[in-house]
């Protein structure tokens, strides 16, 4: 809640107020920002000489890029079952206590394999279909899946070490 009230605060901003010229901006900070937008956006079309001198910008973390929650079956068809990447699927419900303890726990570990293994969340009071069929019934549920097939199953709460071995036992390292 506290970020959504931030982030409404900041994109009320008008963008004269946030908008800062490249070459005012301190020498650490120039170094981390970048002239290209970290999503596509109609500027990456732009010729680099066309590029505005004032940018507001928004980056993501590790996080954000490998964990997604799953909206649909169709969603869960196209990013978990066909990729090509191995998928740890979380299922939980926001009513879960447990859950709230091993998500975060879980993302954090997933963030540390670089990129090797995507996560999936999936809310089973929004898709009782897909907690249907891949049989959860506790929750959280964690299932590894490689190639559209679950190699691994868990439920439960799993300390960071046991966490670790079961995305090592999927990643293969």
């Amino acid at each position: 809640m506290a970020q959504r009230l931030v982030l409404r605060r900041f994109l009320s901003i008008p963008h004269k107020k946030l908008a800062v010229p490249l070459h005012s901006m301190p020498a650490p900070l120039l170094s981390r920002a970048s002239v290209t937008p970290c999503c596509p956006c109609s500027l990456l079309s732009l010729p680099p000489t066309a590029v505005p001198a004032t940018i507001r910008m928004f980056a993501t973390t590790q996080i954000c890029r490998v964990t997604f929650n799953v909206q649909d079956g169709d969603d869960f068809q196209d990013r978990v079952v066909n990729s090509q990447k191995p998928v740890v699927v979380d299922f939980h419900a926001q009513w879960c206590g447990p859950c709230k303890i091993l998500g975060p726990r879980l993302e954090k570990m997933v963030a540390k394999q670089n990129g090797k293994v995507l996560m999936a969340k999936v809310d089973i009071d929004d898709h009782t279909d897909l907690a249907i069929e891949y049989e959860v019934s506790a929750v959280p549920t964690v299932l590894a899946m490689k190639n559209g097939d679950v190699v691994d199953k868990f439920v439960g709460i799993k300390d960071e070490d046991q966490l670790e071995a079961f995305l090592k036992k999927l990643t293969g390292s």
